[in-house]
């Protein structure tokens, strides 16, 4: 099999690889699925993501067309670099592979201004047509006008702050913090019209290749602030030259007045999926996040 029978026949995959017919090499994955290389006969190498044998369920209905929808989406802007998407299966989602490199100043300064890019072409509406999912949770997308305060309260917030307080990960105390988040969000959030995004950029999900871009992978894409994407960067560390980034980011679409105070807010929606997936060990970042949301300004900076 090489990549012209492939992009042909998408649906034979799975039957090559069962009859290892395909060279497969394991790769990370994340948090969701099994990964491994697929090199094909003509040496192409493509990026192969499955729902793994072990998890005790079937994959859920619709969860790779969804990211296979969202990458499309985010590489139809024509901006940031995306993998293309070649095999897109109910059983599994096969991409372009990206060879990976060395995060430098200048990939980091091009992703900043790719990423304005991105947003700036926008979207209908708040969420998307396509199912949502942020990892294995489901994420409602149902297209909403806005104002943006609304629907990310209603949209994503109260869903994991159920979920999490169903799973034990957030007590009353932490639940009633979110509950004000959610109540005051009018004066804590600020409404722009629906960006482009990619809606899950924790640092985990930009890959930096060889080719000295930035490629995006593993998006939760649709229509949100674009304040969301820049403070889920800024999370679990950030990545290499975070700095270079936003100020780059800045020069080609600069960011509203008030953007750093609203940074925990915009975090606060993935680390409520964290409880919601993992339990109580990001319960401490939760009540933290909601905290400096209420506090304002002076309590809301990126880390750096």
């Amino acid at each position: 099999m090489d990549l012209a029978y492939l992009r042909a026949h998408p649906e034979h995959l799975p039957t090559f690889l069962t009859h290892q017919r395909i060279r497969e090499t394991p790769v990370p994955g994340g948090d969701s699925c099994a990964a491994s290389r697929l090199t094909l006969d003509d040496g192409h190498s493509i990026f192969a993501k499955t729902w793994p044998e072990g998890a005790g369920r079937p994959a859920p209905a619709d969860f790779f067309a969804t990211e296979a929808a969202g990458l499309r989406w985010l590489r139809a802007a024509g901006t940031v670099a995306v993998p293309e998407v070649v095999v897109a299966l109910p059983q599994l989602l096969a991409l372009d592979w990206v060879e990976t490199g060395e995060p430098t100043p200048e990939a980091a300064e091009r992703f900043g201004r790719e990423l304005a890019g991105l947003h700036r072409a926008g979207a209908p509406a708040f969420g998307a047509e396509w199912t949502g999912f942020i990892g294995a949770a489901p994420q409602d997308n149902t297209p909403d006008p806005g104002p943006w305060s609304e629907w990310f309260a209603r949209s994503r917030l109260l869903p994991y702050l159920r979920m999490s307080v169903d799973n034990g990960a957030l007590t009353g105390a932490g639940a009633a913090l979110v509950e004000q988040v959610v109540e005051r969000i009018g004066e804590v959030g600020g409404d722009e019209p629906p960006a482009r995004i990619h809606g899950d950029l924790w640092p985990g999900n930009l890959l930096w290749g060889a080719d000295d871009r930035v490629w995006l992978v593993d998006p939760a894409a649709h229509g949100g602030h674009r304040e969301t994407d820049l403070a889920q960067l800024a999370l679990f560390g950030g990545p290499p030259h975070l700095d270079r980034i936003l100020a780059a980011y800045d020069e080609a679409w600069p960011l509203a007045d008030g953007w750093r105070a609203r940074v925990p807010l915009h975090q606060l929606h993935l680390l409520l999926v964290h409880t919601a997936l993992f339990g109580g060990a990001y319960a401490d970042a939760v009540g933290s996040a909601a905290r400096a949301a209420l506090g304002g300004a002076g309590r809301a900076t990126v880390d750096r």
